[in-house]
C-alpha cells in the first residue's frame, strides 16, 4: 500500500535507526491542525534522529508522518539513513495496518470484464485497464506466454485517461465477442482509432458498468492503470498498481516463469 503524504514536503533524513527504549510522548502541537481536520492517530513509534513517527488515518487511508523532539515541526516524506536505506518503507511495512480486500475481491466476479486466456485456467488474475494506457498494453503483451501456459486474465475496462477511454471501453464490452474485440483493440494500440459510434448515449448500461469498474478500482486503492488483483498461494488478496516487473509475474500468476522474447518489455526486466 502506498503511503498518502499530503501534509508537508518530502524530507530526507540521513541518520541511523533509533533503538533505545521508547516512551509514549504527548501529542505535539504541530499535529493539532491535522487532528482538527478529522485525522486520527493510530499509533506512534520511535524513528531516526530523535523523531517520533505517527500513523494517522482518515476515511480508511493511512498517512505516515514524523515530528521533531520539540513537537514544533512536522516531517512528511521519505526518511533515508546514511546507508541509503528507505526507513519510511520499513516503517510502512512494520506499522501501517494491512488492508483487507476480501469484500472488494468478492465484487470482482460481478464486474464487467473480458476473460482472455485459458478456458480452464490453472490460475486467474484480474487487471484494471484503460484502453489508452500504454503500460496496460505492455502488460497485455507480457502475460501472453502465461495465458498460453494456463493463465486466465479478466481484464476490467475503466475510463480514466481521456475522452476516448469511455467509448473504447464501451466498444469492447458491448461487442458480441468481447475477447476478440479486446484483442483487436490491443493489437491496434497506438494506431488511429476508428470510432464505432458506441457512446454513453447509445449504451448507457455499459457506460454505467465502466463507471462501476472505476469505483471498484478505487476500493482497492489503485491509483493508476494497470492495476492487478490476485490471490496468492496462501489465499490472501494481493494488489499491484502499475506495470509489474517481469520477475514479479510468476508470483502474480502463480505459474512458472515463462520465456519472454518481446524486446518492448526489456525495460521491465
Amino acid at each position: 500500500m502506498q503511503v498518502h503524504l499530503h501534509l508537508a514536503r518530502v524530507a530526507l533524513v540521513a541518520a541511523g535507526m533509533h533503538t533505545a527504549a521508547f516512551a509514549a510522548v504527548p501529542t505535539p502541537p504541530v499535529l493539532d491542525r491535522a487532528l482538527a481536520a478529522g485525522l486520527k492517530i493510530v499509533r506512534q513509534f520511535p524513528a531516526a534522529s530523535g523523531l517520533t513517527g505517527w500513523v494517522l488515518s482518515q476515511g480508511g487511508n493511512y498517512s505516515l508522518v514524523y515530528t521533531t523532539a520539540d513537537g514544533k515541526t512536522l516531517v512528511a516524506g521519505v526518511l533515508v539513513d546514511g546507508k541509503g536505506q528507505n526507513l519510511s518503507a520499513q516503517h510502512e511495512e512494520r506499522y501501517l495496518p494491512k488492508p483487507d480486500f476480501t469484500a472488494a475481491y468478492a465484487q470482482l466476479e460481478k464486474a464487467a470484464f473480458v476473460a482472455e486466456g485459458a478456458a480452464r485456467p490453472r490460475s486467474v488474475i484480474y487487471a484494471f485497464v484503460d484502453p489508452n494506457c500504454p503500460f496496460c498494453h505492455l502488460m497485455w503483451r507480457a502475460v501472453q506466454p502465461y495465458q498460453a501456459a494456463g493463465l486466465q486474465v479478466r481484464w476490467i475496462p475503466v475510463a480514466t485517461l481521456g475522452p476516448t477511454s469511455m467509448p473504447k471501453s464501451i466498444a469492447v464490452l458491448a461487442a458480441a465477442d468481447k475477447a476478440a474485440a479486446f484483442r483487436r483493440m490491443e493489437e491496434n494500440h497506438g494506431k488511429p482509432w476508428v470510432d464505432e459510434g458506441k457512446t454513453e448515449a447509445t449504451h448507457p448500461a455499459v457506460a454505467a458498468a465502466v463507471r462501476a469498474n472505476g469505483a471498484l478500482m478505487d476500493r482497492f486503492g489503485i491509483g493508476g492503470t494497470p492495476g492487478v488483483v490476485w490471490r496468492d498461494t496462501n489465499g490472501k488478496v494481493q494488489v499491484r498498481s502499475g506495470m509489474p516487473r517481469l520477475s514479479e509475474l510468476p508470483a502474480i500468476t502463480g505459474l512458472p516463469e515463462q520465456k519472454l522474447s518481446d524486446t518492448a518489455l526489456d525495460k521491465f526486466k
